[in-house]
């Protein structure tokens, strides 16, 4: 699976770009195939207050350092309040598909086959590539997902891991200049065959 995937980051989504369809039903069965149900995943209710409760002012602490850090840096992205709020409209769901990709499908299964210390820093690892070439992302998001991992073993609950996901990621959208977060984009910048025109 994540060679399906990082196959499609470089270069399936040019040439075939529905094939994240059949990626999606391969994950499906997987799970059909261990008899997972969405609630095992992480998929549920229970627990998202504790997170909120537990984490919520971490969280917030780290929205104001780093819109305030952005202020006097003048990195501060020139959006307005709504297209901000958009953008994390439209970020929350895709945070919560990696939250999921990153727990309830890889960690759950490489916790069969290691230690959950070896686990967890191999799918951080993982995680990480995944947001290869961007260096910015790959030094970033290995420690994130790390955090999450720690977190998800604890609360099972990946509608606030996907929250805390959406939050952060829009953070750094909005506060570091693309000449450091390359406008937070992975794989190639173009198709392959557009480089060598």
């Amino acid at each position: 699976m994540f060679a399906i995937i990082m196959a499609y980051i470089w270069k399936l989504r040019f040439t075939h770009p529905r094939l994240w369809i059949p990626a999606i039903a391969l994950l499906l069965a997987s799970h059909l195939a261990r008899h997972e149900r969405a609630t095992d995943l992480g998929f549920r209710a229970k627990n998202f207050w504790n997170c909120l409760r537990r984490f919520g002012p971490v969280l917030l602490a780290l929205v104001v350092a780093m819109l305030a850090a952005a202020v006097i840096l003048r990195t501060l992205r020139p959006i307005g309040f709504e297209q901000a709020m958009l953008s994390f409209a439209l970020y929350l769901p895709w945070g919560l598909f990696q939250q999921y990709l990153l727990n309830g499908y890889f960690l759950r299964r490489l916790d069969m086959a290691f230690s959950p210390n070896v686990a967890a820093i191999f799918a951080a690892s993982l995680f990480g590539v995944v947001h290869s070439p961007n260096w910015f992302l790959m030094v970033i998001t290995p420690v994130g997902a790390y955090v999450a991992i720690w977190v998800y073993r604890r609360y099972r609950n990946l509608y606030f891991l996907g929250l805390a996901h959406a939050i952060i990621g829009v953070l750094l959208f909005l506060a570091v200049q693309d000449s450091v977060s390359h406008h937070l984009n992975i794989g190639p910048a173009r198709p392959m065959a557009a480089q060598f025109r």
